[in-house]
Parts: C-alpha cells; sequence; structure tokens
C-alpha cells in the first residue's frame, strides 16, 4: 500500500500527546464480520502494544464526519473499502489511561467491505477468527464476546 496524504487535522506527534494526555480522545473501530469467517482482526505495528491483535480503528480528526472516518480507516489500515453499518456499540480502554497514555473511547461500526470479494484473503497483517485469539486487547475481546458472541 501506497502512503495516502494525511488528512486534514493529522496532529504532529508532540501536540497530539499533549492534547490527548488532557481529554478523551474519539476513535472509530472498523468491525468487519460473518457467520462463516469470523472478524478480522490485525496486528498492531504502532505503539502501544506491538503486535498485539486488535479491531482496525483510529482517531477521528477535526471536523472529520464520523463515517468518513471509519472508511478512511479502513482503507488506511486494511487496504478496503467499505459500507458503514450499524453503530454495535462504544468501547472505553481503561488499560490506555491506567498505564498513563491516553484515554479513547471508540465507536465500533459493523463494516460491509465493497472493494474485494467476500471469500478474499484477508488483508497484509490481519487475519480472520472465529475464536478471539490471545494477545487481543482485552476491551475489544469483552465488546467482541458481548457484542459478536465470539468464543476465546
Amino acid at each position: 500500500m501506497s502512503e495516502r496524504p494525511r488528512p486534514p487535522g493529522w496532529l504532529p506527534k508532540p501536540e497530539y500527546d499533549s492534547i490527548y494526555s488532557r481529554v478523551p480522545r474519539l476513535c472509530v473501530e472498523v468491525v468487519i464480520a460473518t457467520p462463516e469467517r469470523g472478524v478480522l482482526l490485525t496486528r498492531r505495528d504502532i505503539p502501544p502494544n506491538v503486535g498485539a491483535w486488535h479491531i482496525p480503528g483510529g482517531t477521528v480528526m477535526f471536523a472529520e464526519p464520523v463515517a468518513q472516518a471509519v472508511q478512511r480507516v479502513a482503507l488506511d489500515e486494511l487496504g478496503l473499502e467499505v459500507d458503514v453499518g450499524e453503530l454495535l456499540g462504544h468501547i472505553d480502554y481503561p488499560s490506555h489511561y491506567l498505564n498513563g497514555l491516553d484515554s479513547p473511547v471508540g465507536l465500533a461500526f459493523a463494516c460491509t467491505v465493497t472493494s474485494a470479494p467476500a471469500d478474499a484473503p484477508a488483508p497484509d497483517g490481519g487475519a480472520w477468527f472465529s475464536r478471539l485469539p490471545g494477545g487481543l486487547y482485552e476491551e475489544q475481546r469483552e465488546f467482541l464476546a458481548r457484542r459478536l458472541g465470539l468464543p476465546s
């Protein structure tokens, strides 16, 4: 995947750290799941928790419509175009603020892939899971188990 230009509102790391050390950070979570394949998760390649499995997600930029943020994150993190569906719920991340990181709140949306066939392989760094893997953020494990009924 080639590097896409950063969206308006993208913050340099020092400014990001300064702001989000004091206020909550609104995020979106891209939940792609099917009864046949389970849920699509990716490995984190940036701090914190490099190497952990997670629901693809990211920060909503200033003045960015939430549905557009979901589509941007799906393209950036998965290389996939998606239709944004139902809001499945929210995910609080106490593990972040209890460890001195930031205070994200994720809005999790059901998404349908529109840019690849339903049986296409998982994108690079991703995998399909019908059972939730070890190394998944605990907050996301609880959410996916409760909301999608996926076992560990």
